[in-house]
């Protein structure tokens, strides 16, 4: 008897051991995704800062506004993600798909007139010729971030396969 309970005990401090590990190694791992998003945003924040050439009063009106307009931007895709994740895994009616359909739409109308919106409020702060820059800047700094995950994509299947064939040759 004190044998089982004294197993059991063991058992579940191994079990509470595990849990304790694995919160940590999950916090560690938001972490370092936090500091790579911070990295990420301070890239960002450089490279639209140089291409548009902003004078430090610009920067100073531009940056809540251009950050505002990013936030209400990502919103609508979260929503237009969100609705087609929720019709992605399962045959639509008619009518479903027609709604869907419609909703779509009715986010990209919401996007243009966010672009409008922001566009006007933009042009307060800097030029017309500023705000083209900006938008080229985005899509730069889109593909680069986008062929880096590539990069470092390629990168961990080539370590992989050098590994697998480690192991197979064992």
């Amino acid at each position: 008897n004190f044998t089982v309970f004294y197993l059991m005990i063991l058992y579940n401090m191994k079990i509470a051991i595990v849990i304790g590990a694995l919160m940590i190694v999950s916090n560690m791992v938001m972490a370092q995704d936090q500091k790579a998003l911070e990295k990420i945003q301070a890239a960002r924040i450089a490279l639209i800062t140089e291409r548009l050439g902003l004078t430090p009063e610009q920067a100073e009106k531009f940056w809540p506004v251009y950050n505002e307009y990013t936030r209400q931007r990502q919103e609508l895709l979260k929503e237009y993600k969100g609705m087609r994740r929720s019709s992605q895994d399962r045959q639509l009616t008619d009518e479903e798909s027609k709604a869907l359909l419609d909703k779509g739409i009715q986010l990209k109308e919401k996007q243009v007139g966010l672009d409008r919106t922001y566009n006007d409020r933009l042009t307060r702060v800097i030029s017309n010729n500023q705000i083209l820059l900006l938008r080229r800047a985005e899509e730069d700094f889109r593909k680069m971030i986008i062929e880096r995950l590539d990069n470092r994509r390629d990168q961990r299947e080539r370590l992989n396969r050098r590994e697998d064939r480690k192991n197979n040759e064992q």
